[in-house]
């Protein structure tokens, strides 16, 4: 960092126009998690970073930071995803993964796990042409975990049974338990083998990849 100028990768998870030509960028980091910058003139058609100040660019950004605020001095696109943008349904729910991302990613230390996260999302919706009902059964439990959220599902929580008899996931209390142990004031919802089989592998499968 030099004088408050330092280079940063960055997802854009959000664009706000302000004033006449510039924009405000919620730009998810992996240093700092998620910023807010200011991208001054992105909006005139004579500004180089017109493209990196869009939904989902990710890039590598030259910030300055300046009290609460960050400015954007330089940006390079590093990906566009190109085969999302080419696709409502799939552009439709890559802003749909951006604006859980926002809501649920703060520090950096999330940023750290979320922001890859993210990206193997979109990289699975536009590039591998991965169906996106699956991409976004797997991205939304992951962020979950990632977020600290994700229920309890290596056995029944009540009973401590392995293989929990007529699985039923508490939406309420966040755990899978048995039938026979639901508990007051949950909202259960049944699993069949298979589906219990999926979330495990979802949450705890090491390869992350979707």
């Amino acid at each position: 960092m030099d004088n408050g100028t330092f280079v940063t990768a960055g997802l854009v998870l959000r664009e706000t126009e302000t004033k006449e030509s510039d924009k405000i960028l919620t730009v998810l980091t992996p240093e700092l998690g998620r910023i807010s910058v200011i991208a001054k003139g992105a909006r005139s058609r004579r500004s180089k970073y017109t493209a990196a100040c869009q939904l989902l660019a990710y890039d590598e950004m030259t910030l300055r930071r300046k009290g609460e605020w960050y400015y954007l001095a330089e940006a390079n696109t590093i990906e566009l995803f190109d085969g999302v943008r080419q696709d409502i349904e799939r552009l439709a729910l890559a802003a749909y993964f951006a604006e859980l991302t926002e809501a649920v990613c703060q520090d950096a230390m999330a940023a750290a796990e979320i922001l890859p996260l993210l990206l193997n999302a979109l990289f699975a919706l536009g590039t591998l042409g991965k169906e996106p009902r699956l991409v976004k059964t797997a991205f939304v439990w992951r962020l979950m975990e990632a977020a600290g959220f994700a229920p309890l599902a290596d056995g029944c929580a009540v009973c401590g049974r392995p293989e929990p008899e007529k699985p039923m996931l508490d939406v309420v209390h966040g755990i899978v338990h048995c039938a026979a142990c639901k508990q007051p004031g949950g909202l259960s919802l049944p699993l069949t083998q298979g589906a219990l089989a999926a979330l495990r592998h979802i949450l705890y499968c090491p390869d992350k990849k979707l």
